[in-house]
């Protein structure tokens, strides 16, 4: 079995593991940007729908990653809370400043998610995901800068 075949697994269960925190991340995301209320709602209301959609457009190019690999990815909802290391957030009438810090935590969760990812790519020699991954990370650093500039208001 050659290098990347015995390495296969741990790209696949990186990617798995950032698929599961993307999809609860998007959800977060989403929850907030419909629920936010205050003096800025339209100015949040609107970040919050343009990031939760960056995330969601992420997460069938990690399902691919994975398949490429010759892994299975999620297969449910359960499959994704299972996994998941970014926590849900059921509360009510959570102020916007502190959806704001959150959703900052929470991508900077993501993106030591991503850093995983990449780790075990070049490991396997997977330049594709590799290459992949800078992307994505660039995106969600973009993310945490836009939120934590936010809070400046």
């Amino acid at each position: 079995m050659s290098d990347l075949q015995n390495n296969q697994p741990a790209v696949a269960d990186a990617l798995n593991a950032l698929l599961a925190d993307s999809f609860a991340l998007y959800l977060k995301t989403k929850n907030y940007h419909w629920h936010v209320q205050g003096p800025h709602f339209r100015e949040l209301h609107l970040l919050f729908d343009e990031q939760a959609t960056q995330i969601l457009a992420t997460t069938d190019l990690i399902a691919e990653r994975v398949r490429k690999n010759g892994a299975a990815t999620l297969r449910s909802v359960g499959d994704i809370a299972r996994r998941q290391s970014i926590k849900d957030d059921d509360a009510a009438g959570i102020k916007a400043d502190a959806m704001v810090r959150t959703l900052a935590a929470d991508n900077k969760t993501l993106l030591a998610q991503i850093k995983e990812a990449k780790a075990a790519a070049e490991a396997a020699g997977d330049i594709a995901t590799s290459g992949l991954v800078d992307g994505w990370a660039d995106e969600t650093q973009q993310r945490i800068w836009f939120l934590e500039a936010t809070l400046g208001y």
